[in-house]
């Protein structure tokens, strides 16, 4: 099952997404931490800043400014890597695991308000 979005459609579910994130006592987060830790999230591990800023398309102090706040407010962590000790790799947290499954369901809630127009293949 696909779901089309029009383009306003599309803008006004991550408005109504947003706008729900922002009311709420979670962090604030820019696009660029939220891209990040979608990637690491979603994405299959290892990920180091090296290929995190690949992956991007922004460079590595970006990314380490980014994982810096991330790690404060504890959404991800820095561990050094075993095989490499000079590389750090960047891991889950249980906490980071709960804030994107909340703001998942904020997405859930906003397309539900939305009228969809469902396609099947």
């Amino acid at each position: 099952m696909a779901i089309e979005l029009e383009e306003l459609q599309a803008l006004d579910l991550w408005r109504r997404a947003t706008v729900t994130s922002v009311r709420r006592d979670a962090p604030d987060l820019s696009a660029r931490q939220m891209a990040l830790l979608l990637t690491v999230y979603l994405t299959p591990p290892p990920h180091t800043v090296r290929g995190l800023a690949d992956a991007l398309k922004v460079s590595k102090p970006a990314i380490t400014r980014a994982l810096d706040r991330l790690s404060d407010i504890e959404l991800v962590r820095r561990k050094p890597d075993e095989q490499d000790r000079r590389s750090v790799l960047i891991q889950r947290t249980v906490r980071g695991s709960v804030f994107l499954r909340e703001f998942a369901e904020l997405i859930a809630a906003a397309a539900g308000e939305l009228d969809l127009t469902i396609r099947l293949p």
